[in-house]
């Protein structure tokens, strides 16, 4: 069976994620576990995925259980849509404290997000 030549490649908001992230870590003064996760990236992350690229689950396939909820996933679909991503193309990877999301097309993983479980997905206020 031949090998599928699969590319990686990083989106705009993913390099943005990893900014964020170190803000974040800097902050929690915590930057050993930001150099961990760019090990873990580049020496886990993307060669599990380089191998077995649908190993991450489905992100459309939960149930979701509030009307923001519905709210953020039809806009997340709408965006996806812009980028010419299929729905089901997106994927999340989830390592012991941040979740990746990925879409798989064809031949290509386009790394869209990364987020620590403890960064809020909302902002409060003008300074939050």
């Amino acid at each position: 069976m031949a090998k599928r030549e699969l590319q990686i490649r990083l989106a705009a908001s993913f390099e943005r994620n990893i900014e964020e992230l170190a803000a974040f870590l800097a902050e929690a003064d915590a930057m050993p576990a930001y150099d961990a996760l760019l090990d873990e990236l580049v020496e886990t992350v993307i060669p599990n995925l380089e191998r077995f690229p649908e190993m991450g689950r489905p992100f459309f396939s939960r149930d979701v259980c509030s009307v923001e909820g519905i709210n953020a996933l039809e806009r997340l679909g709408e965006r996806l849509q812009t980028l010419a991503i299929p729905p089901d193309a997106l994927r999340e990877y989830v390592l012991r404290d941040y979740l990746v999301l990925y879409a798989v097309q064809g031949a290509l993983i386009h790394l869209l997000a990364v987020r620590h479980q403890r960064q809020l997905a909302f902002r409060l206020g003008a300074s939050g």
